[in-house]
Parts: structure tokens; C-alpha cells; sequence
């Protein structure tokens, strides 16, 4: 079997077995696309199908674009990664459970060890509902949810830990302000336009190209409400919110409010590999590269983490056909990328259906059908 025959049944034996309802999966080696397809119902309900242009949520994958917004920032001199986030918010002053506020650095914000939360319950209290409480948080200023965050309790001393919090909110202000623009005019002029993502933003111009979400479902997915709370697989659970991305009171999200194409995320991935991007190739390399090594497994075993995501220090360890250095991230409304240097291969797979297709057995379906073929081709 060839690698399309490998990741086409992949994609519908997925949509078939009522495990996904629609996917996009785009593979690029040494700089080529080897692969490029849709499958699936974009809106299932209404017969509308999976296209290769079709726009997601971008959940977490949103992320990555920030950190290269702020790496361009870099490269323009406006800052540095060892910055204190102080410099730029003087009030944004977390402090230990003692009471000390030690500094927390725009290096610490992207590497998600600065101490700070995912939980915005204690940030946004408005009654028992954990949907309204999250969408409290949403419903204020970018500078509002910065002060939120400036005023809360760290989970341990900056740069010794490792714990996914809502840092990019705060990274999505500082880009903001240097660029002396929203941030969508910062992400715009920093990273779309130079890499030429053109449908890559923070609002929605066209929803008849927008996939539905849905989200696991006992026998099949099920169309996501709004709030959508589904069990995860950390003990905890996962709260959705579709139709954020088309209400004009929420501020935008550095972290999770971002929509786009499977084929401009592939335009930001490949330029990393491949040095291409508007902070240049030293940036691109320090983006790529451990910035966790006093911290063995921080992500999970095996993984550490980087500047836009998860990284790869032990293959063996996390059971990964890929190279060591390999950098991985996926986002909760279905998607997960990964950028393998040393094999010269990126790939990036998007689906409307949470949490399979992030976090469930496809992008591993994905991942090893990608590598089996590739070294059979290369062997």
C-alpha cells in the first residue's frame, strides 16, 4: 500500500467507525506535499462536505502563531525573551502562596512555566456553571484578562515546573501592545501576511467554508452545543465554546481564538523547518529547540517542551516513530501537527471532531502511517 491508499482508509475507517465526522491531512517532505486530502462532512447534518479549504477552530493551534508573532517582534528589536512581562504590564505582579512576586519573563510565558493556570474558575466567578464561568473570563478586555492573571497565585516558582496554562492571553497582549494594534493587526503584520496565510485570522468572513464542531459521542460525534463540556482523558473535563469565535464581546484569545486552513498551518510549519520565517533562521532554530532541559519530561515521558510546542527527547520513552527534536501540538476542537527536522517532514491533520482528533487514537494513526511509508520508500 502506498502512503495515500495508508492515510485515506486511516480517514474514513475513522469516519466510518463514527470516531471523526470530517478530516483535512496535508504531509510535506524535503519541502514537497506528498499528501494532501479531505474527507468527510464539514457539516454532516446538513450534507455539506469536507474540503481541502475548509476553515477550523483553531483551538490550541492558535498557539504557535502567537509565539511566531512574538519571535518576529523579537527579531524587530521590540523585545526579548527574557524580558520581565512587568516591564511591558507594571500591575501584572503574580505571587508565590507566601506573598513574594518573583519575575516572570516572555520566555516564561511561551515554554508554559511561569507558574500561571489553566483554571480561570477563580479568575471569572459567575455562579456554578462551568460554561458561564468560562465565558466570564472572555467577555472582558485583553488589558482586563491581563490584570485577571497580573493578580492571581503562582503553582510554583517560574521556570521550575512545567504546567499548560493561559499564558498566550497574556503573550497576545504584550503582542499587541508592541505593535500598537489589536492583535489581530500584531498577528496580521508579524506572521499571516509575510507567510501568505490568508485565511487565518481571529473572525469568521465566510461561514459556508467554517467546519461544524462536534464533539465524542457515546456510538458516533455529536453536534457540539454551546457550552459543550465533554470528560477528558486527564480526569478533569474540557469546556467548548463554538460559537465564541462569532461573538464580537469576547476579547482575542492568544491561546485557543483563532480560525484557519489546513493548508496555511502547513505554510507556518514548513517555514520553521526550513529557517523561512519573519524572525529568520536563528529564530527559527531557537523556536525548535529544548527549552525544558532542567525539567526531564515535562510534557509527558519522553517530551519536553520548545518555544511553539511539545519536543521530542526520547523517542524510545514515548513510544514515537519520530526523531529526537521532533516538535508536536494539537488543539481540542480535533487537530495536532508535528515537525520532524531531521527527516525534513511536516504534517498537519484537522478535524471538527474533539477530542479523537487531537487526542484520541487518529493523529497517531496519522503519525505512524506517515513514518511506515517513509521508510519503506527510503529504505
Amino acid at each position: 500500500m502506498s502512503l495515500r491508499d495508508d492515510l485515506d482508509r486511516i480517514a474514513r475507517t475513522a469516519i466510518d467507525g463514527g470516531r471523526i465526522v470530517g478530516s483535512v491531512v496535508i504531509v510535506c517532505h524535503r519541502g514537497a506535499s506528498i499528501y494532501q486530502a479531505a474527507h468527510g462532512w464539514a457539516d454532516r447534518e446538513n450534507g455539506r462536505p469536507m474540503n481541502i479549504d475548509t476553515m477550523f477552530r483553531l483551538s490550541s493551534l492558535t498557539k504557535p502563531i502567537i509565539a511566531a508573532c512574538i519571535l518576529a517582534q523579537v527579531k524587530c528589536g521590540l523585545l526579548h525573551l527574557d524580558h520581565a512581562v512587568s516591564d511591558f504590564f507594571p500591575a501584572f505582579t503574580p505571587c508565590m502562596p507566601d506573598g513574594s512576586m518573583p519575575p516572570i519573563t516572555v520566555r516564561h510565558l511561551l515554554t508554559h512555566t511561569s507558574g500561571l493556570g489553566l483554571d480561570v474558575s477563580r479568575l471569572a466567578s459567575d455562579g456554578q456553571d462551568p460554561g458561564r464561568i468560562e465565558m466570564a473570563y472572555y467577555h472582558r478586555s485583553l488589558e482586563q484578562v491581563v490584570r485577571l492573571h497580573g493578580g492571581s497565585t503562582l503553582r510554583f516558582t517560574p521556570g521550575m515546573a512545567w504546567a499548560y496554562s493561559r499564558s498566550y492571553d497574556v503573550l497576545g497582549a504584550i503582542a499587541a501592545l508592541l505593535a500598537d494594534d489589536t492583535l489581530e493587526g500584531a498577528v496580521e503584520k508579524f506572521v499571516t501576511r509575510p507567510l501568505g496565510m490568508r485565511d487565518t485570522g481571529f473572525r469568521v468572513t465566510d461561514r459556508s467554508r467554517l467546519a461544524t464542531a462536534y464533539a465524542d459521542g457515546a456510538t458516533q460525534p455529536v453536534r457540539m452545543r454551546d457550552p459543550h463540556v465533554l470528560p477528558d482523558p486527564w480526569g478533569g473535563q474540557t469546556i467548548f465554546h463554538p460559537d465564541r469565535i462569532f461573538d464580537g464581546q469576547a476579547f482575542l484569545s492568544g491561546s485557543d481564538g483563532m480560525i484557519g486552513t489546513a493548508s496555511d498551518y502547513m505554510l507556518l510549519l514548513e517555514s520553521l523547518w526550513r529557517g523561512r520565517t519573519p524572525f529568520g533562521k536563528s529564530g527559527a532554530a531557537e523556536a525548535l529547540s529544548n527549552q525544558t532541559p532542567h525539567l526531564p519530561h515535562a510534557v509527558a515521558p519522553g517530551w519536553q517542551f520548545c518555544l511553539i510546542g511539545a519536543w521530542l527527547d526520547h523517542p524510545a520513552l514515548a513510544g514515537s516513530p519520530a526523531s529526537a527534536g521532533t516538535a508536536r501540538w494539537g488543539g481540542v476542537f480535533g487537530h495536532s501537527w508535528f515537525i520532524d527536522q531531521v527527516a525534513q517532514l511536516s504534517a498537519v491533520s484537522m478535524t471538527n471532531t474533539g477530542l479523537e482528533g487531537s487526542d484520541g487514537l487518529f493523529p497517531n494513526e496519522i503519525r505512524d502511517a506517515v513514518y511506515k511509508n517513509l521508510r519503506i520508500r527510503d529504505a
